[in-house]
């Protein structure tokens, strides 16, 4: 067995930026509802909100683990705009061929519950409903 020596990867100094990130959020979070119960108007109450995100993004954008999910974040946006979407027609078509199979399954449980009522009822037991 060799001893390897694991690397921190953050610091208490990310540690302490991150959590004071999450810190500007809640309070965006607390000053907007807590603005909008003031009857302060929305523009000053969404500006609380902005202001708190925006502090945040900027102390995450200081720190090793910050930068890491902005760039995972990044690469998530940029993943979404490879994807494929169907066209209307094909949504449209998807969507009927989905609610058959749910009526036609529909159907079938019925139909399977009714023979087994009456195998077991009428048949089984012989109680007359």
């Amino acid at each position: 067995m060799s001893n390897q020596s694991v690397q921190t990867v953050s610091t208490s100094n990310d540690k302490f930026k991150v959590a004071l990130a999450v810190v500007a959020v809640i309070a965006g979070v607390v000053g907007f509802f807590y603005l909008t119960g003031q009857n302060k108007p929305a523009l000053v109450a969404g500006g609380a909100l902005l202001a708190g995100l925006v502090f945040a993004v900027l102390l995450l954008s200081t720190s090793a683990t910050g930068r890491d999910f902005l760039n995972f974040a990044k690469e998530s946006v940029r993943e979404t705009k490879k994807v494929v979407w169907p066209t209307r027609r094909e949504a449209t078509q998807i969507t009927g061929i989905v609610f058959a199979f749910v009526v036609v399954t529909a159907i079938f449980l019925w139909g399977t519950d009714k023979v087994l009522e009456f195998l077991l009822y009428d048949v089984i037991l012989g109680w007359k409903n």
